[in-house]
This record gives structure tokens, sequence and C-alpha cells, in this order.
């Protein structure tokens, strides 16, 4: 077993806004939130202030403690105000894509029962077609303003009292991402205020925050290494979050170079584009201090072509899941010259791991011997909503969390994530379930059978690649009409990016596709 070099840290068992905002008068009049685009400040005075009004607000509406509440925006300043004033209202935040299509949407809204919603007005029809599709939904706010809705900046007049439900930390639920976890379809990840909470105060040594920081928040706030790394975590120090609603490489250049940004959370895609594209040369990038990237596997030989160019310490990575909240790994800021080339970094806090065979899960590895990553520690998660099944399949009854990746940890400490055993798919760092697009390609008429891997493309990014086996009658079927087909269906991020033809999926006995064999075909 495999212990971390940090000192344990006591559960933190406090409502998540009490556990980020606890300091916020402390700071006061201090810059919290920045909307990179427009140059829009938020006090840390002001988002204390303004997620209780809201919370009010929501709580005079009729939202109460178990609640499921849907938080469908891409990142704006509002955005930490909303989810903040859910919890403080008593609700569980379910974080939705802003690129899901209204059947994706329905999907989420009907699978964690949720019966609130609170959007922008760029996707309400989406949410409005999401929410007619699902059925159970009682109003769709907005955080701006529309014709019809109740918008979340009218609430902050709201005279109603702050909602102080009995919150037990330990219990109840804080937010609700989805995940594929290890295999199938997305499943509703239960964390509870304690759970998002202690993991903050486990990653605290390594990477520290404070005021005079400023951390620059493109990759989205719904996903929980966003809501971490880029809400939560600096929020909670006093540090300053810039806030980007997309990945677009000239904003996000100029937003460091105009707000000063010391730190940057990427994903490899952004990595990729600093150490290559010719735009960085043209933008004064001196105030950054480090990189952090983390959500899908970094090419070491990237990663070093990429803090050579800015000048900066190596590029330090981080590994976790969702169903740990997220954090396991990460290589601490004051080890980025020390880490190995490779490493996703050393357990933080309270965390322990094991490595076991693949061929015999019983047996332990040692160092240097690659197996299958298990992790315990209080961020595990609550379990899958409504899926005990599928829970105990992750957690075994030692309470072991089987992340379905295989890695090695060398003598220092230091954990090389070399290959999955998991079938999910990290399309630019967001998930893609096989499962889901399987099931999709055979709703063609064209289709006999279907299966998708990851396969990687020239960028180095792992893109869905189906294999599929044509109908008799439809020999004419091409593989533009079958990414096609899939992409008017799904989110971008999930399209279909590459499409072989083959006479049979091979499967196993029990119709388990055989998906390395697939990987193995030329």
């Amino acid at each position: 077993m495999f212990r971390s070099e940090y000192a344990d840290v006591p559960p933190v068992a406090l409502p998540v806004h009490e556990a980020v905002l606890g300091r916020a008068a402390e700071f006061g009049e201090r810059p919290a939130l920045i909307d990179g685009t427009d140059g829009t400040t938020l006090t840390y005075e002001q988002v204390d202030r303004f997620h209780r009004r809201v919370a009010a607000g929501l709580a005079d509406a009729g939202v109460r403690k178990g609640d499921v509440l849907a938080l469908h925006s891409p990142n704006t300043i509002a955005f930490p105000t909303a989810f903040y004033a859910a919890t403080r209202a008593g609700a569980s935040v379910t974080t939705v894509h802003p690129l899901a299509t209204p059947e994706e949407f329905a999907g989420q809204l009907g699978d964690s029962g949720a019966r609130w919603i609170v959007t922008v007005s760029p996707l309400l029809e989406t949410a409005r077609r999401a929410a007619e599709l699902a059925g159970g939904i009682r109003e769709i706010f907005v955080c701006d303003s529309a014709s019809g809705h109740r918008s979340l900046i009218d609430m902050l007049a709201t005279t109603a009292p702050e909602p102080r439900p009995a919150l037990d930390p330990a219990e109840d639920v804080a937010a609700l991402p989805y995940s594929s976890g290890t295999t199938g379809v997305p499943k509703g990840v239960m964390l509870t205020h304690r759970q998002i909470a202690t993991n903050l105060a486990q990653l605290e040594p390594a990477v520290p925050a404070a005021p005079g920081d400023r951390i620059l928040a493109v990759l989205p706030f719904f996903h929980i290494y966003g809501l971490t790394a880029l809400m939560n975590a600096p929020l909670r120090k006093g540090a300053t979050v810039v806030v980007l609603p997309r990945f677009d490489l000239e904003t996000f250049l100029a937003a460091i170079e105009t707000h000063r940004i010391t730190g940057l959370y990427v994903a490899p895609p952004i990595v990729l584009a600093l150490a290559k594209h010719p735009a960085v040369a043209r933008y004064d990038l001196s105030s950054l201090k480090y990189v952090i990237s983390a959500a899908a596997p970094l090419d070491a030989t990237l990663a070093r072509a990429c803090s050579q160019r800015l000048g900066l310490p190596p590029i330090g990575q981080a590994y976790g899941m969702t169903e740990l909240s997220p954090g396991t790994h990460v290589v601490p800021l004051d080890r980025l010259h020390d880490a190995p080339a490779g490493t996703v970094g050393r357990l933080i806090a309270g965390t322990e791991m094991r490595i076991v065979s693949l061929d015999d899960p019983d047996k332990d590895l040692g160092t240097g011997e690659s197996g299958e990553i298990l992790i315990r520690g209080p961020q595990v998660m609550k379990g899958y909503l409504g899926r005990p099944d599928a829970t105990a399949a992750l957690i075994d009854a030692d309470g072991w969390l089987h992340t379905g990746d295989v890695g090695h940890v060398d003598e220092d400490g230091w954990l090389f994530v070399v290959d999955r055993v998991k079938e999910l798919i990290k399309y630019k760092g967001f998930q893609v379930a096989p499962a889901e697009l399987e099931a999709l390609l055979l709703t063609h008429l064209g289709i006999a059978d279907a299966a998708v891997i990851g396969s990687y493309n020239d960028d180095g990014n792992e893109v869905p690649h189906a294999f599929v086996v044509r109908r008799g009658d439809a020999e004419e079927l091409t593989e533009n009409e079958i990414m096609l087909y899939v992409a008017e269906r799904v989110a971008p991020y999930k399209r279909i990016r590459q499409v072989t033809f083959i006479h049979t999926v091979p499967r196993a006995a029990s119709g388990k596709i055989l998906r390395r064999e697939l990987r193995e075909l030329p």
C-alpha cells in the first residue's frame, strides 16, 4: 500500500458554500471573479452577499433541501453565485454540459430527478425542450434575463429570509456531475459537501493558493476539474478567478496578458497550443508562474516544449476522476523541477493507493510494477445515484475505488499512468462513453452492428472511432453519412471522428466487445 507523504487532514464537515466562502468577509473588496471578456468584476463581499440573496430567492420560489437543480451554463461570473446559492438553499446541483442536445439534457434531468433548471438566455430553447421531454421541471430560471423567466439578477432584490436548511455535510449531496466511470453510460456521481470540501483541504498543501494569485478559468466549471481547480479552490483562499466562456486561443492569450495571470490549470490541447501556435509569441505571458495539466494524458515531450517556450518550470500534471471529488495526485508546485517527466504526481494528503495485478486482483504489486490503480480516502464518492450495483462494481467492500487505469509508482513515490483498463474515451478532456455511441449507431437502419473505441488522431487527441458492420442492403452506406448521423444527435465533443467498416464485431462468449482486437486491426 502506498500512502501520502503529507499529514492527514481532518474531514471538513462544512457545506461547500461555507467551506469555499467562509472567509469572504476577510477578503472583502478583493476581486473574486473577473469576466475575462469585458472586465466586469465581483468582489468577495459581492459574491457572498449575492449568493445569499439568490439562495433566498430560490427558496422563496420553492427550492427545498433534497431537490436537484440543473445548472446549465458556460463559464460566467454568475456560475459560482448560482452554484453556491443552490447548495445554500439545500439543493444538489447537477451540472450540465452547455453543448448538450435537448435529448441528452432531458436524459440527465430524468435520471437525476431534477425539478429546477438555471440556464442562460442563449441556451434557453435547449433547456425548454429538455424540460418538455423530461417532465417534472417546476421552473426554469436564467442567470441573465429572458422574457417569461425569473432571473437570478432580480432575486438580488428579494426580501425573503435567507434559507437555513439542516444540512448534513457527510450525507447530503452537494454536486451531482455525470460520469461514465470505468464503463457504460453516464451516471450521476453523488459527491457530498464533506467529500468536496475535504478534497479541497487535501489538495491545498501541494497546490496552495492565496490572495494575489490570479487564475484563468477557461476549462468548464460544469466539469469536476474546473469546478474544483478553477472555482472552489481559488475562491476558498482569496485568489482572483478570471473567467472565460470558452477556449479561443487569442482571447485566452490576451486574458493572460491583460489580467497578469499567475497560474493555469488546463488540458493537453491547450498545452499543445501554447507549445506550438505562432500567436503565442505576440503576447506577454511573463506573469505566469506555473501550468498544471489534467483531464487526459499529457505527452512528456510536448510538456517540455511548452515549458521551455514559456520560460516556466516544467509543466505539472494531476490525476483523479469525478468519482474521487476529483483529486488524488498532483505534482506539487514546489516540486515541479524535481518531478520526473511524464508523472501525474504524488498522492495528496489523506489518500491511500494500491497497485494490483491485472491477472490477479488480489495480488498487490510493488514499486515499478504496472497494475490497476486503486484509491481509498475521504474523497471517494458516496456512490452512483440509483445504481447500487454499479457503485459496488467500482468500490469494493474495503472502500477501495478501482479506477480502471493502469500505472506504476517509482521509488520516490511518483505515479505514472500508462494505460486504461476502462473503455472510456477522453476527447480533449471530455468523457465520451462508447456504449452511448454504440447504442445510437445501432438505431441507424443501415447498420447491423457497431463498436466504438478511442483512437489517436494526428494531433495526438483521442477521438471516437466507430467500427461498423453494414446491413446487407446498405452496401452504399459511407463514412460521412455515419459521422453526420451521429453529429446531428450528440454534443460536438461526442461526434464520431473516424469510421472503419468491418465484417463482424469481435465479441467474447459473454457478448462483450473485444476492444483490444479492434485496436490491433491494421
